[in-house]
């Protein structure tokens, strides 16, 4: 029974005086995920409720605000049921689950933007043809590439991990990240190589493609009128802050993680919080403040 137990769960060893601050704890990641659903729905609904906003970019950001509160729904509920037990642990069918979603979802992410840079372009370099390019079909295209791209990808390592021999139980985090490599009796050159083609395919490639549309649309603006500049600021600057704070806490996640450097358990917690508190709470903000029509609306809900 003992055996079975040490083979079918694992120990989150992540956390820092749970005990202690168990409360503490719960509350202010409560709080967080409260905010982060009503923050996030509530421009949802307005994108939803006003026909104005029933564009591309909006629907994209929608669909990108959507896919931060499921990206969040993936991680809490397991962490906030975690600071009320007497042990952190999941079962390992679960982390596998929980490991899935967690990249599936950022490399659905990371899609998403490549499809709000690649709508931006076609909006400023190629006014005309727009309504044609970007019909109803080929967003929904985009759409559905986005969420199943990544998520059959994923399936692979996913699936390939469940069939791996365990030789650790204990998890050095809070929840199920490629840390759950550390726990697997052998590290094969081929796990590396898959993977980094994985990444490269729904990370590095969509990152790529936006600097190159954001360069083509930079080029184009330079010369245009001052009102073009203007525009394509208020409506590119956003997502390009968006890539730029996500990209940073991915590059943590792929790469601090997988190496484990010797930084105190503290450090490594409050670096982990931020690639789930931080961004989900982030774009809500940047959307809803700086995009005009999201803002205006919002001002007329609120006032």
């Amino acid at each position: 029974m003992g055996d079975a137990l040490n083979v079918t769960y694992l120990t989150f060893d992540g956390h820092v005086e749970v005990t202690k601050y168990r409360y503490v704890y719960f509350c202010i990641l409560c709080t967080v995920y409260i905010l982060i659903i009503c923050t996030n729905c509530t421009i949802v609904y307005l994108i939803w409720n006003h026909k104005n906003l029933h564009e591309p970019m909006y629907v994209f950001i929608a669909a990108l605000l959507l896919n931060a509160v499921v990206f969040s729904t993936v991680i809490y509920p397991k962490l906030l049921i975690d600071f009320l037990s007497q042990e952190q642990i999941i079962s390992y069918p679960a982390c596998l689950f929980q490991f899935h979603l967690f990249y599936s979802l950022g490399g659905s992410e990371f899609l998403l933007l490549a499809a709000m840079a690649y709508d931006r372009y076609v909006s400023i370099c190629k006014p005309l043809q727009y309504p044609t390019i970007m019909n109803k079909t080929t967003v929904c295209v985009f759409l559905i590439l986005a969420w199943f791209v990544p998520a059959c990808q994923l399936a692979v390592p996913t699936g390939f991990s469940a069939k791996e021999k365990l030789c650790r139980f204990v998890l050095k985090g809070i929840f199920c990240n490629n840390s759950l490599y550390k726990l697997q009796c052998v590290l094969s050159q081929a796990r590396v190589i898959r993977d980094m083609i994985i990444l490269v395919n729904v990370a590095l490639f969509p990152v790529l493609f936006i600097i190159f549309t954001y360069t083509r649309i930079l080029l184009i603006t330079y010369k245009s009128s001052r009102e073009v500049k203007r525009k394509a600021a208020q409506t590119c600057l956003p997502h390009l802050i968006v890539l730029i704070n996500f990209f940073s806490l991915c590059a943590y996640d792929v790469i601090i993680v997988g190496l484990e450097p010797d930084f105190p358990k503290i450090v490594h917690l409050i670096m982990t919080l931020q690639v789930i508190l931080y961004h989900p709470l982030f774009n809500p903000i940047m959307y809803g403040l700086k995009m005009k029509e999201i803002s205006k609306h919002l001002k007329k809900l609120f006032c």
